[in-house]
């Protein structure tokens, strides 16, 4: 039996890809959900003063450096003043605060986050989108990824460098 003594080597840091994990870009801090819901009268209606009133009373302090979701969960009829007076109210405390349910948040985190890379530095080279991972991902941040992405780079593909799916190719 003959033994081989060559080197192994690694094909895929030799490929010249580009790993780009969104993982990287996940916005550290909790995740809120404020529902208007629990200030409406018998469920059904917003009351201006008791509101108001509210607004006065409830501790800020507790949405310090979190990012928040506002929302109704029920079907009521509310005024945009008032999802406009409880940003007022979080605006000195959170980090983000959004309209919308925890994916609208989740995805506003990213977008943001995305649309500060400086994507010249990808410029003609071939991009793997790692596709698994511990953190949740939208698939809006992929799909605003892949949107910012093409046209630059000469392909996208979706996994591991060790498997992929391609995505994109720019023709020739």
């Amino acid at each position: 039996m003959e033994i081989n003594n060559s080197e192994i080597i690694n094909k895929v840091s030799n490929s010249g890809l580009v790993t780009i994990d969104l993982e990287d870009f996940y916005e550290k801090g909790e995740r809120v959900l404020f529902d208007i819901k629990d200030n409406l009268w018998q469920g059904v209606v917003l009351k201006e003063q008791d509101f108001r009133d509210f607004l006065k009373l409830h501790d800020w302090s507790q949405y310090k450096n979190k990012n928040i979701a506002i929302t109704c969960s029920v079907d009521a009829i509310i005024p945009t003043w008032a999802y406009m007076l409880l940003s007022s109210k979080l605006t000195p405390y959170a980090h983000k605060i959004v309209f919308g349910d925890l994916t609208q948040l989740e995805n506003s985190l990213y977008e943001e986050r995305l649309n500060q890379i400086d994507y010249e530095q990808y410029r003609d080279k071939k991009i793997v989108i790692k596709g698994c991972g511990k953190l949740p991902v939208p698939t809006n941040a992929f799909v605003h990824l892949t949107n910012k992405l093409q046209g630059i780079t000469t392909s996208i593909m979706f996994g591991e460098p060790c498997s992929t799916v391609p995505i994109y190719k720019r023709p020739k």
